[in-house]
């Protein structure tokens, strides 16, 4: 098993510039510079296999071995590729820069502040696999992250040229004195001077159609969200962030235990139940190892 050390030594000239912080309600967002990308007719979601997070300790999630299928979760990184632009939603648990791919997984040991330590395969940069799609990072024109937790944020700073769509509590709380100890703050300290467009609605319409919208969904962390794409063939789907780990706590009505606040957790869970049966919406839960496995990896895509 390799063993790495998880603080990433990175220069950047993001620093150089001041932040520029929107106030955003739910319409579109302004227009960025133009980026060399693919031009689409209509919505596309790639999806990326960001590696493997190996989850020794389930009584985290109020669950026992027996319950659940695999203990291991699935670390998905996601672009939504819009006729107006692109989104990158949620950049993995270990950062492109902090390992080299070797043809096979590799096992990447993180230490976080707290001192929690965890382990995760992985096998494939983010970037790699968004080339072999035809983007790369400068592409992307606006990026999302479901929450602050080290796992979806690994690869932010290589956005940090996007515009960052982002609630102000869960900005706070990232760039705090202290930050949370789930965090690992090397991994996004560049989009403190990034394009920030503070979302205040509880629906934020990215592209202004209804097509790619960011829905507050607090609990797990404060500024919590989650992700609904309506896409033409395969229907709309919500990408549920951290709202739940595993499907055992959804069917068996299980809240972590470390939710920043779990019961508004729990309202959250009940306010997407209820728009996943208005609106016809697949829940994809984002850790569920076995649901992810068999999801269409890009360079295919779901239109």
């Amino acid at each position: 098993m390799a063993h790495h050390k998880p603080a990433i030594l990175r220069k950047t000239l993001n620093g150089l510039l001041a932040a520029i912080c929107l106030q955003a309600t739910g319409h579109a967002s302004p227009p960025v510079e133009s980026h060399a990308a693919p031009v689409v007719p209509d919505v596309r979601l790639y999806v990326f296999d960001c590696g493997t997070l190996h989850i020794a300790d389930l009584g985290r999630f109020h669950l026992e071995r027996k319950e659940v299928s695999t203990s291991d979760m699935s670390v998905a990184c996601f672009l939504i590729a819009h006729p107006k632009g692109t989104l990158i939603w949620d950049t993995g648990a270990v950062p492109d820069a902090a390992w080299k791919p070797t043809g096979t997984a590799v096992t990447y040991h993180i230490v976080l502040p707290d001192s929690q330590q965890r382990d995760v395969s992985i096998a494939r940069s983010l970037q790699e696999q968004m080339a072999e799609a035809g983007y790369t990072a400068s592409a992307i024109t606006h990026l999302a992250l479901s929450h602050y937790h080290y796992d979806h944020t690994a690869n932010a700073n290589e956005f940090a040229g996007a515009i960052w769509l982002v609630r102000q509590a869960e900005r706070d709380a990232m760039f705090a004195a202290q930050p949370p100890g789930v965090t690992q703050p090397s991994t996004y300290e560049d989009l403190k001077n990034s394009k920030t467009l503070i979302i205040t609605d509880d629906e934020y319409d990215v592209f202004g159609d209804g097509k790619v919208v960011i829905k507050a969904a607090p609990g797990h962390t404060p500024g919590h969200q989650v992700l609904f794409v309506r896409l033409a063939k395969t229907g709309p789907v919500v990408l549920s962030g951290d709202l739940w780990h595993y499907p055992q706590e959804r069917t068996l009505d299980r809240v972590p235990t470390f939710e920043f606040n779990a019961e508004q957790t729990r309202a959250t869970r009940v306010a997407i139940e209820a728009f996943l049966k208005k609106s016809g919406a697949q829940l994809w839960i984002q850790h569920d190892f076995t649901a992810n496995a068999s999801l269409r990896k890009s360079p295919g895509f779901y239109d």
